[in-house]
């Protein structure tokens, strides 16, 4: 499309298929044998033996082994354990509301739909790479995101965010309101394409700079449409879930659910 330029955010490249190129991706000498009889195997030079012990551990060499062959053919997404989960939480700079929330999310219903503390602090940072002043959120569920990136934007700045849902809407205000940014924060309790087309009817047009969608994936494409027309050249609309599980294709396991940033180049 020439229009944008896009980029799986939470993709991965695959793994090298030989030792060799393995070395020049951790910038390390390749592998490489060391004069030995015929009647003996090469043996490997220390690089090469400093390169073997970063990528396997002797105590569960088998299990990496099997790990990397799995990742290498594109079959296995990284599970998320309990451990790793807390280790990432430990390692995510969570304002300390953005965490009341989550924990008051996780009892309700639907919790599944909010995104984790690493995608919103993305989408944070996004947005403060950008300088933006002027967002939209498509789907905002009970708030996590969309507080998140107001959190980032400057005191004048506006998130427009769209939700149908009353119930979730008001979880979203109450945090909105203790985190101080209520004021940033114009809130649309509608469907999402009346909100935008209402935008674009009331000269909006190439506006804003940075939108997030995380609602019906089956309304993706008419939210993308129109976010181009909303967003400003130069500026990122983030798709989240476009892998949906995988069944975008089959077989397909997706690196976490697909999240797409796209750039807008030109005005459609």
């Amino acid at each position: 499309m020439p229009r944008l330029a896009a980029a799986a955010a939470a993709s991965a490249l695959p793994l090298p298929r030989s030792p060799a190129s393995a070395a020049r991706r951790l910038g390390a000498a390749p592998l490489r044998a060391l004069p030995s009889s015929a009647s003996s195997p090469p043996r490997l030079d220390a690089s090469a033996c400093r390169l073997r012990r970063r990528l396997c551990s002797s105590s569960s060499s088998a299990a990496t082994a099997a790990a990397v062959e799995e990742a290498r053919s594109g079959r296995k997404q990284l599970e998320v354990t309990p451990q790793l989960y807390d280790y990432l939480l430990a390692n995510v700079r969570e304002h300390p509301i953005l965490r009341d929330l989550r924990e008051e999310t996780a009892a309700m219903r639907g919790s599944q739909m909010q995104v984790s503390p690493a995608q919103a602090q993305l989408l944070a940072m996004l947005v403060q790479i950008l300088g933006a002043e002027h967002c939209i959120e498509v789907g905002v569920f009970t708030g996590y995101s969309s507080l998140a990136v107001a959190l980032a934007l400057p005191e004048s700045g506006r998130l427009v965010a769209c939700e149908r849902d009353e119930r979730c809407l008001e979880v979203a205000k109450k945090y909105y309101q203790r985190a101080g940014v209520a004021h940033k924060i114009d809130v649309k309790h509608a469907l999402a394409v009346d909100s935008l087309r209402s935008l674009l009817d009331c000269g909006e047009a190439s506006s804003y700079d940075f939108a997030f969608v995380d609602a019906d994936k089956r309304m993706y494409e008419e939210y993308f449409e129109l976010l181009l027309k909303l967003v400003r050249v130069g500026g990122l609309i983030v798709m989240d879930n476009v892998l949906w599980y995988g069944r975008v294709a089959d077989p397909l396991v997706p690196i976490g659910d697909g999240m797409t940033i796209c750039r807008k180049l030109v005005e459609p």
